[in-house]
């Protein structure tokens, strides 16, 4: 049997999951004067944030550098947690953006604007309402419960440049989730799983975002995209814990994402406290 990137064997016998056509990528994505310079599509690796960041360290990877996996082994999501999923049953791959026309202060903006892309993109070509979980989780709905199909981790990748990995479940039935709480588009209900037309969905929308955000140099107000993150994260209006370093914890009603990214909690004592990093646990709706 021959797949569609012309490889042989059994590895492709599951027609539910075929593999990426990585021609037909190309010629959708790369194109003069845009931001994708380049896809590249490999069968199975550890991570493609870790491979990424290392091209791009040796300067063998430009800005618009795409790299995606069918299978990874040791992906990884915030806080160091592990990502695992059958092979071809997701989107997982990493790019390289080296805004270097935006002040490094507002860099913090892009895993919260790739979440912004990434649910734009699912919306128009997976038919599935994506909402977002403070900073970067991906949520769907699944038999009334929201449930996280996506990730997003951003690493620096040199002085200039970072590299952003996005993980999405796309086919995973039932008893292939890691855990009770994940979901994927497919349980989601989504009118397509053609992993393709996905990709090109939410990297078109990637591109959109970077380039708005770019043209108001890191501008989150300007662009536009404070006001679209806050209209689509779930977080907001909920009573939430933020687990913070430190083993600290705060209990409040997540009210607002400020000009920095940050996630405001409006606490039982009347302080705002602004969050920038930690874990956060939806308690109940305010």
């Amino acid at each position: 049997m021959t797949s569609r990137d012309g490889s042989e064997g059994s590895r492709w016998s599951d027609l539910e999951r075929p593999p990426l056509n990585v021609v037909a990528l190309r010629r959708g994505l790369v194109r003069d004067g845009g931001l994708w310079r380049g896809v590249e599509v490999v069968q199975r690796t550890g991570s493609t944030n870790s491979d990424l960041v290392a091209l791009a360290a040796k300067g063998e990877a430009s800005e618009g550098t795409v790299l995606v996996a069918e299978e990874q082994t040791s992906g990884r999501g915030r806080l160091d947690r592990q990502w695992t999923a059958p092979a071809r049953s997701g989107l997982f791959f990493s790019v390289l953006l080296t805004p270097d026309d935006v002040p490094v202060a507002r860099w913090g903006w892009l895993p919260l604007l790739t979440g912004v892309a990434v649910a734009t993109g699912l919306s128009r070509a997976a038919g599935v309402d994506t909402a977002l979980k403070w900073p970067n989780d991906l949520l769907v709905t699944v038999g009334g419960e929201e449930r996280k199909t996506g990730g997003i981790l951003a690493e620096r990748a040199g002085e200039g440049g970072v590299v952003v990995g996005v993980g999405i479940n796309v086919t995973l039935k039932e008893d292939e989730l890691p855990v009770p709480t994940a979901g994927s588009l497919a349980l989601a209900g989504a009118v397509s799983t053609d992993r393709d037309p996905l990709l090109r969905g939410v990297l078109r929308s990637l591109e959109d975002w970077y380039a708005r955000w770019r043209a108001a140099e890191g501008d989150p107000t300007v662009s536009g995209l404070q006001e679209t993150y806050a209209a689509g994260c779930a977080t907001l209006g909920r009573t939430v814990r933020a687990e913070l370093p430190g083993d600290r914890s705060i209990v409040g009603e997540a009210v607002a994402i400020d000009g920095d990214g940050r996630l405001v909690i409006a606490t039982e004592d009347g302080v705002q406290a602004p969050v920038g990093a930690g874990d956060i646990v939806h308690l109940r709706l305010a």
